[in-house]
C-alpha cells in the first residue's frame, strides 16, 4: 500500500450520505471497504466505483446493530489486507415510536448501532492510525444534536453524544495526526425517511431546508481534512445551529481543552 492509496471504511454505504462518501473517496483515489446490511446494493456500488475510478472496493455485509458487528467488520478488513486510514461512521436510524412503547430489543439495537458501534469502530481502528501517524474520522451527528429534544425519542440525545464524543477524541488524537470531525447535517435527501416511515412528514418541510447528500459530503470531507472538529453543512443549517447554541462551538472546544479536570 502506498501513501496515495489509503483505505476508507464507510458504514451505511448502501445509500444516501454513506454512498456519497464512498463515491467521493473513491474519486480521491482511496480504496474503500463498504459496510451495510444490503449486500446486493453494496456489490453494485463496489463494482461501479472500481469501474469508474480503478480503486479496490470491497463489501462487508454486516449488521452494526448487533454487538458482534464492529469486530466482524474490522476483522474482515484486516483479512483483506486493508488497514483503515479513514473511518466514516454513517450508519444510523431513528425510532418513529415513543420510548415507552418501543420494544426494548429495538431500543437496544438503536443504541448499539449509533452509540456503541460508532465508538467501538473508532476504538478498533485508532491504534493503527496512531502507528501510521495519520487518520481521518467523520462521525455523522446531526443538527438535532443542538436542537430541542423530541418527545419520547432518543435521537437528539444520541446525536449529542456523537457530537461531544467526536470533539473529545479530536483533542486527544490530533497530536498523532488523526483528525476527528462531527458532521451535523440537517434535512438531507436520502432513503432515511422512507425506511423510518416518516416520508409524509418530511415532504411537508420547505425545500430551502433540504440538502443533497453530495453537498453534505463535500463540506464534511473538507472539514475533516482541514482539522475542524465540527462541521454544520449548509447556510440554513449554520444559521439554525447558531440560533440554538448560547455558547459558540469554537469556544466550547477551547473550554473543553483548557478546563479538563482529569488532566
Amino acid at each position: 500500500m502506498t501513501v496515495d492509496r489509503r483505505t476508507a471504511l464507510v458504514t451505511g454505504a448502501s445509500a444516501g450520505i454513506g454512498a456519497g462518501f464512498a463515491r467521493h473517496l473513491a474519486g480521491q483515489n482511496y480504496d474503500v471497504v463498504l459496510v451495510a446490511r444490503r449486500a446486493q446494493r453494496l456489490g453494485e456500488l463496489a463494482a461501479s466505483l472500481h469501474d469508474q475510478f480503478g480503486v479496490r472496493a470491497e463489501v462487508v455485509a454486516a449488521d452494526l446493530s448487533t454487538p458482534a458487528g464492529p469486530s466482524t467488520v474490522v476483522d474482515r478488513a484486516t483479512e483483506l489486507g486493508m488497514p483503515i486510514d479513514v473511518l466514516i461512521n454513517n450508519a444510523g436510524l431513528s425510532s418513529s415510536t415513543k420510548f415507552s412503547v418501543t420494544p426494548w430489543n429495538e431500543v437496544a439495537a438503536e443504541l448499539q448501532l449509533m452509540v456503541t458501534s460508532v465508538t467501538e469502530l473508532i476504538h478498533l481502528v485508532v491504534p493503527g492510525m496512531k502507528t501510521r501517524r495519520w487518520g481521518r474520522i467523520v462521525n455523522l451527528s446531526s443538527l438535532a444534536a443542538v436542537s430541542p429534544p423530541g418527545e419520547g425519542l432518543l435521537y437528539t440525545g444520541i446525536k449529542s453524544y456523537v457530537l461531544n464524543m467526536s470533539q473529545s477524541l479530536d483533542m486527544e488524537l490530533k497530536p498523532f495526526g488523526i483528525n476527528v470531525t462531527a458532521l451535523c447535517p440537517g434535512f438531507t435527501h436520502s432513503e432515511f425517511h422512507d425506511v423510518m416511515g416518516t416520508r409524509e412528514a418530511a415532504d411537508r418541510i420547505p425545500g430551502i431546508m433540504w440538502q443533497q447528500p453530495e453537498d453534505v459530503v463535500d463540506e464534511g470531507w473538507a472539514a475533516v481534512m482541514a482539522g475542524k472538529p465540527v462541521c454544520t453543512p449548509g447556510l440554513v443549517n449554520k444559521i439554525s445551529a447558531a440560533a440554538m447554541r448560547p455558547i459558540p462551538q469554537r469556544i466550547q472546544y477551547v473550554l473543553g481543552r483548557t478546563f479538563n479536570p482529569f488532566k
